[in-house]
């Protein structure tokens, strides 16, 4: 109690760390390996207190990160880890699924060979499986192509090579018994190629939809405001052949004129009738009329002015 009464808190702490620091983590020493005259100087202190002080002093000389530099670390070597293993990992290619063959089959099949890690199927193309539905064939889901991701790429290698070409055999009753091995190994391929591969494939695939679609929209558009206005000059149409066929027949219009409200209905599919029209035409003056116009006698007119 007197040296606690003497000394702060603080420097005691720190005084204590130091020596556990000393004791336990430059030496690197187990509990039971732990010099006498070292484990004297906490006799002190309880056992929480020195727990307290390790952790303390281990917090320090970690830098105030222990728990995120363990999460790192471990984080860091699970990743290096996984990505030993995807180097050691082989890709094999099949170019041609049997019909009624499953991702589920296939692993069954080739897992004989080898561990297998991943395997996909592209599906069929859509207008192929209605095709076949129509034809009567086999209604269920078909594949085109697959990859198989085998543990071991010297084993894919191996696989690929012994089953190329060979019959696929199996139980004679078997849908698929007298088909043949489409495989090949893809040298430096890794499956992020493929699932990189399958998402470009699906967001062109979007993209040319979505373009469609919008190519569909203007076009209805187009349409429709085509019809609206054709509409529209059909009712007008409809409305001049009415009034001419009314211009036409005085009792039409006179009846129009005296019952506005109910106009009689004027048939619209007869012809427009030509109208002529005659005007009053002058009489054309001759070209030599200045010639032919009356003129007095010379001789009456001398008379005229000589007598007076």
């Amino acid at each position: 109690m007197d040296f606690y009464r003497s000394t702060s808190i603080i420097d005691v702490l720190e005084e204590k760390s130091h020596r556990l620091e000393q004791a336990f983590l430059w030496e690197d020493c187990e509990p039971p390996q732990r010099p006498s005259e070292q484990s004297k100087s906490f006799t002190g202190l309880s056992r929480f207190a020195a727990l307290f002080l390790l952790g303390l002093s281990r917090y320090r000389y970690q830098g105030g990160k222990v728990g995120m530099d363990i999460t790192r670390k471990s984080k860091k070597k699970k990743l290096v880890k996984e990505g030993g293993k995807d180097e050691k990992r082989g890709v094999c290619y099949l170019g041609r699924i049997p019909p009624r063959m499953d991702p589920s089959t296939l692993r069954q099949m080739l897992s004989q060979f080898g561990e297998i890690q991943r395997v996909y199927l592209t599906p069929q193309d859509p207008s192929a499986q209605v095709h076949n539905i129509r034809a009567g064939k086999f209604q269920r889901q078909n594949f085109s192509e697959g990859w198989v991701e085998f543990s071991d790429k010297r084993v894919a290698k191996r696989v690929a090579n012994m089953l190329n070409g060979e019959q696929i055999g199996g139980r004679k009753r078997s849908s698929f018994y007298y088909d043949l091995w489409n495989i090949k190994y893809l040298s430096k391929f890794k499956w992020d190629d493929l699932t990189e591969e399958i998402a470009y494939k699906k967001a062109t695939r979007e993209q040319k939809l979505a373009l469609e679609i919008s190519a569909a929209k203007r076009e209805r558009d187009f349409y429709l405001s085509k019809v609206d206005k054709s509409r529209a000059l059909s009712c007008i149409e409809e409305r001049l052949k009415k009034k001419q066929k009314v211009e036409e027949d005085p009792g039409l219009k006179q009846k129009a004129e005296e019952d506005p409200e109910n106009k009689p209905d004027l048939p619209v599919s007869q012809p427009k009738r030509e109208v002529i029209r005659r005007f009053r035409q002058k009489t054309p003056v001759a070209d030599n009329a200045a010639e032919i116009r009356p003129r007095l006698s010379k001789d009456i007119l001398a008379g005229v002015f000589g007598g007076s």
